[in-house]
């Protein structure tokens, strides 16, 4: 069998179709940070002629708000952020998390455990407590991805820059299977990425410590990682993160025309003064998108009208 090199791999992913996506979770309405996140998505998938997708990630039941996705896909919407197919609803992918789940039980790369959050140390890092087998008087609750074979991760963020991590680092073994018996976040994002063939992940900088972790679920089902984009982090006028809280989104204390000039100014695209509509703003930021222009750092946002 003949062997790829790393540019035969480079150039596949050069060849692939771009895919990018924006993918919320039903907590509420969509606010404003998550606009500046589906603002970029969108702006880095038209610009690289491909698809952009939009995923409703409703996997965790108790935290779903009654309505709140209907609301956030109205909200996109409106600002002219129109998905290419229809929207995905990750509650119904459960049979493929579980299928990616059993094969990494069974290529012994995660474990049960019968630990809660009461047993982790002080640092929130877990030890391995049940790595070798779940101690005496304890049952299995969740299931955990070994992270104590794994590389450092190295990564290379679009905005962010180069980065290197261990999978373990901020948690060590992670649960991909919660004790409730739902799949976690950091195994179905991967499954689901994967299954829609997405090439790169544009998101907020709040995200970017799951990535490592993310690339090592990657790595051990032998599939090939995204390209990573992480747009700064939006705060407010005193360092602090944006409130989701109506009184402080500019979502819904500013016009849409106004929330829109805001988001893109966030990414580093201030729009033409000529441009006043959705639609021409967006046509502009189209027209003159360029990564490099993204900040990296926070970006403050005044929650008043006129700042």
């Amino acid at each position: 069998m003949m062997k790829t090199s790393a540019s035969d791999h480079q150039l596949n992913r050069h060849m692939r179709t771009y895919i990018g996506r924006f993918a919320p979770s039903p907590t509420g309405p969509l606010h404003f940070g998550s606009l500046v996140a589906a603002v970029g998505s969108w702006l880095q998938a038209r610009h690289q002629q491909g698809r952009w997708l939009l995923r409703i990630e409703d996997i965790d039941p108790p935290r779903v708000v009654q309505g709140s996705a209907e609301q956030q896909i109205a909200t996109l919407t409106r600002f002219g952020l129109k998905a290419d197919g229809p929207v995905q609803y990750q509650r119904q992918f459960h049979d493929r998390h579980a299928m990616a789940l059993e094969r990494l039980l069974a290529l012994g790369l995660a474990y049960p455990c019968g630990c809660s959050r009461r047993d982790l140390p002080a640092d929130g890092i877990y030890p391995g407590t049940c790595r070798n087998g779940i101690p005496d008087g304890r049952t299995g609750r969740s299931i955990r991805m070994r992270t104590d074979r794994a590389s450092t991760i190295e990564i290379h963020d679009r905005v962010q820059g180069d980065i290197s991590e261990h999978p373990g680092q901020r948690t060590g073994d992670f649960v991909i299977r919660r004790a409730d018996g739902l799949i976690a976040y950091q195994l179905a994002v991967v499954v689901d990425d994967h299954a829609s063939g997405v090439t790169e992940v544009v998101r907020g900088a709040d995200l970017i410590g799951s990535t490592a972790r993310q690339v090592h679920v990657y790595q051990a089902l032998g599939w090939q990682s995204p390209d990573w984009m992480h747009l700064p982090l939006i705060v407010d006028e005193h360092g602090r993160k944006l409130s989701k809280s109506e009184r402080d989104d500019p979502i819904e204390t500013r016009p849409d025309g106004e929330a829109m000039r805001l988001a893109l100014r966030a990414l580093g695209h201030e729009p033409s003064p000529v441009r006043k509509t959705l639609s021409g703003m967006l046509d502009w930021a189209l027209e003159n998108w360029n990564p490099e222009r993204i900040p990296r750092g926070p970006v403050a946002i005044g929650t008043q009208p006129g700042h």
